[in-house]
């Protein structure tokens, strides 16, 4: 099995989703730089995804829904089908950003035709489920039931970005009203912004954890975890409980800065779970002091203007391990 260490497995690509299939592919996507399109690749080998060729299934609009800030695809095969789930804007109001679904008509991701879902739907009733800033769903089974999760603030933003959890109707719509899953508590997921984000699931030892991304999207990004019992109702908000402390964070050392927003998938012997985040290899933004650490004696490189639109988030990959007490382990090589 291939050791994976802390380089990156896809340059430019932040958010990154990998996602094995039957057929023995691993299918990845990720934000493009231009936040423009939805992009997929596919290799028989993790290493081999870097130089797999790329597929844009589908292009934003001109204007209106879908229009910009094309952001966090995921790629799942549910109920025979593929979809993809993703955040858009739109050119007259970037900041309006909701959870959009894609349909493939056939069972070749790469050859057959894309159809547009629309917006993801809230359960009959819900008045509250996607009414406002909105981004990072993902898909989840536990117990028989299928759960969408996802990020959300209201009012502006500059609000706090909480993750919210429901149960699923259809691939496209909820069955329950949102529950309100984890909202920013500590110092660590409040630096600049308070934010929970990118959601994301491992299950071990009859346990579910749903870990997440907190802060700002520089060096400061980090991330967390919700746990709870599998056969717990995952809609109680007694069911979890947060890790006090980043379980990952920025490495000065290794050179790793702002690691978050991961999925998971298996390594190629079919069981070692793996974690898929991102992260630069720098840290400053311009406008910073420029303090480096001293164990970094590389020449600085700086971040052009808002982090989120420097381009150097690498797709990387890391081997999950667990404690004693069956809690994942998030460990840089």
């Amino acid at each position: 099995m291939t050791r994976f260490t802390n380089k990156p497995i896809v340059e430019q690509r932040a958010d990154p989703f990998i996602y094995k299939h039957t057929d023995g592919y691993y299918y990845f996507t990720g934000s493009v730089p231009t936040y423009d399109r939805i992009e997929l690749r596919r290799a028989k080998t993790i290493a081999e995804l870097q130089n797999a060729e790329t597929f844009d299934v589908w292009f934003k609009h001109d204007s209106g829904p879908m229009s910009r800030h094309i952001w966090a695809p995921e790629l799942h095969y549910l109920d025979g089908k593929w979809y993809v789930y993703f955040a858009a804007s739109q050119e007259d109001d970037i900041w309006a950003l909701r959870p959009y679904v894609l349909e493939c008509k056939g069972q070749d991701p790469f050859k057959d035709e894309w159809i547009e879902l629309g917006m993801m739907q809230a359960a009959d009733g819900d008045q509250k489920s996607f009414i406002d800033f909105s981004l990072d769903g993902t898909v989840f089974e536990n117990q028989g039931k299928r759960y969408f999760c996802w990020a959300e603030k209201t009012g502006g933003q500059f609000a706090a970005s909480n993750l919210y959890l429901a149960e699923m109707e259809s691939p496209i719509k909820l069955k329950t009203p949102q529950f309100m899953l984890t909202t920013p508590d500590y110092d660590w997921e409040r630096v600049d912004f308070w934010v929970n984000e990118g959601p994301a699931v491992i299950k071990n030892n009859g346990k579910i954890y749903i870990t997440f991304s907190a802060s700002a999207t520089g060096a400061c990004y980090c991330m967390g975890y919700m746990e709870a019992d599998e056969d717990a109702d995952l809609l109680d908000r007694n069911s979890w409980k947060k890790t006090r402390f980043p379980v990952l964070q920025t490495n000065y050392e290794k050179h790793i800065y702002g690691p978050g927003h991961n999925s998971f998938t298996v390594a190629e012997d079919g069981i070692t779970p793996l974690c898929v985040y991102h992260a630069r290899d720098y840290e400053h933004a311009v406008g910073d002091p420029m303090v480096v650490p001293k164990t970094d004696t590389r020449p600085l490189q700086e971040i052009k203007a808002d982090p989120l639109y420097d381009p150097n988030r690498h797709a990387r990959i890391m081997e999950v391990t667990f404690d004693e007490a069956g809690r994942p382990v998030f460990e840089l090589y």
